[in-house]
């Protein structure tokens, strides 16, 4: 038995978030509400919902742990029936966990299309070692493709990146299935898989038409959904991109990581690395340790440590010794 969970409403457009009152109203959300955002997404657009469905704002300003806990607190002592996520990835995700500790409701408007938690029913908590958690999926989202097309080109990239990498973790679940006898849904790892090659398909498009990218992320938290984790969008790029994120003085944005991470793993699995490493340079995201600005070194040490993250079955398998990590690193350009 395995547990669905989907959204009811998704609005995606330009000025999608003028529709927030009427999204909140078919989905019979009544009741105090919550705005969540940051200090730079409570200008972009978290003030503004804040205004139209008059609502208070809690302000995430320190450590994830920390703004869990104090939207929980606000959550609870002002009796709110339901919050709102206004921004990037660490925004939504603390807005799912608060939403999920108190079982209350909650809608995502993503001010940035870097990664694909806009949809999905897992939260990745941010702390010594990074660690996924169920949750529940959004009641309603709102992709304001206006205010996504504003973002950073940069965090536009690591979204393709992220949704590029669902390339090697379909790879991943077929081998599980096919070594370990796990659990395979071929209608979400088909789903998961499409949202992956649109984006290299369409990589040249993504710049001025990021509503491709908006609908490619959210296909891929649908793909979770059905599947009832994060198999069809997570396998052992994912699995790297945690390790440098362990290890790194300064990591950089998950999608990035994620995207180098699959031209490594791909290149594992015999399959067209080199195609995955043209559609990431396309859309201008880092496909080597350079453009990732973190030293091989780094690179390596990832590469071997990959498979202990979590207890997810990979090409990875039981590890790469250092020799195996250095030689699958230069094959692939990762390093020089």
């Amino acid at each position: 038995m395995k547990d669905i969970e989907l959204p009811r409403k998704i609005i995606v457009g330009d000025d999608a978030i003028e529709n927030v009152c009427e999204v909140v109203s078919e989905l019979g959300l009544i009741g105090k509400s919550l705005v969540l955002a940051d200090q730079n997404t409570v200008a972009i657009a978290g003030d503004k919902v804040s205004s139209m469905l008059d609502s208070d704002i809690c302000l995430l300003t320190g450590p994830m742990n920390e703004g869990i806990s104090d939207a929980t607190d606000a959550i609870k002592e002002k009796n709110i029936s339901y919050v709102v996520g206004v921004g990037g990835g660490t925004v939504i995700d603390t807005t799912k966990v608060c939403a999920y500790h108190t079982k209350i409701p909650f809608i995502s408007i993503p001010t940035a299309a870097s990664h694909d938690g806009i949809t999905s029913s897992q939260a990745s908590l941010k702390g010594e070692k990074p660690t996924s958690m169920k949750v529940h999926s959004a009641l309603g989202i709102i992709a304001d493709t206006k205010i996504i097309g504003s973002a950073p080109h940069r965090l536009t990239a690591a979204g393709c990146a992220d949704a590029i990498s669902n390339y090697s973790a379909v790879l991943d679940w077929k081998l599980a299935h096919e070594e370990k006898g796990e659990y395979y849904g071929d209608y979400s790892a088909t789903l998961s898989m499409m949202s992956a090659q649109i984006i290299m398909y369409n990589a040249e498009k993504i710049k001025d038409h990021v509503a491709i990218l908006v609908e490619a992320l959210i296909s891929s938290g649908v793909a979770m959904g059905i599947a009832g984790s994060s198999r069809p969008c997570s396998g052992a790029e994912h699995q790297f991109s945690h390790a440098l994120d362990m290890i790194c003085p300064k990591p950089v944005l998950h999608g990035e990581q994620c995207g180098v991470g699959t031209i490594l793993m791909t290149c594992l699995h015999g399959k067209d690395w080199e195609k995955v490493r043209e559609a990431l340079k396309t859309v201008k995201a880092p496909v080597n340790s350079k453009e990732l600005n973190i030293s091989e070194e780094y690179i390596i040490k990832a590469l071997t440590m990959a498979h202990d993250i979590r207890d997810r079955y990979t090409i990875l398998r039981d590890g790469l010794s250092d020799k195996e990590a250095v030689k699958l690193a230069r094959e692939t350009e990762v390093i020089d």
